[in-house]
C-alpha cells in the first residue's frame, strides 16, 4: 500500500517522503506543488547524481526544485536522512570540499552499486509507469 507523506516546515510548501521502494508517483495538490508517492526520492537523488556528477545536497535539492518547474521542493530533514541512507547501502559516496562560495559541504557521487541500483529502479519505474498507462487506455 502506497501513502503520501509530507515533511514540510515554515520554508517549504511540500516535499519528498523516503523510502526504497520503486514505484513511486507524483500526485498535485491545489497549490500546484508536488507531493511525491513513497519510493521516488532515491531514484531522484541517484538520477541526479548520475547526471550531474558529485554535488552537495543543497545542489541536488536546488535541481530538482529547477527541473520539476518549482513543484518539489525538498526540505533539508527530508534529503539529508535519504544522503545517509543511500551512502550506507554503498550507492553513494561522501566527500568534503569547499564550494564555489568558499564553504565547507559534503559532496556526494554514485557508486558502481549506486549505477547498478538506479538501473534496477528505472526498470522498476518504466515497469509500473507502463501498467499505469496500459490501465489509463481501458479495455483494448
Amino acid at each position: 500500500m502506497h501513502r503520501f507523506i509530507r515533511h514540510s516546515n515554515e520554508d517549504t510548501c511540500s516535499s519528498i517522503g523516503m523510502t526504497n521502494e520503486a514505484d513511486g508517483a507524483v500526485a498535485r495538490k491545489a497549490d500546484g506543488k508536488a507531493d511525491v508517492l513513497q519510493g521516488t526520492l532515491d531514484l531522484m537523488v541517484l538520477q541526479t547524481l548520475d547526471s550531474m556528477g558529485p554535488q552537495h545536497g543543497y545542489a541536488i535539492a536546488a535541481r530538482l526544485e529547477q527541473v520539476s518547474g518549482g513543484a518539489l521542493q525538498l526540505n533539508m530533514g527530508t534529503l539529508y536522512p535519504a544522503l545517509m541512507r543511500l551512502e550506507q547501502r554503498g550507492q553513494i559516496k561522501g566527500s568534503w570540499h569547499t564550494t564555489e562560495t568558499n564553504r565547507r559541504a559534503r559532496y556526494y557521487g554514485l557508486t558502481v552499486a549506486g549505477r547498478r541500483q538506479l538501473a534496477r529502479e528505472k526498470r522498476a519505474w518504466d515497469q509500473m509507469a507502463g501498467i499505469i498507462q496500459a490501465l489509463r487506455r481501458g479495455p483494448a
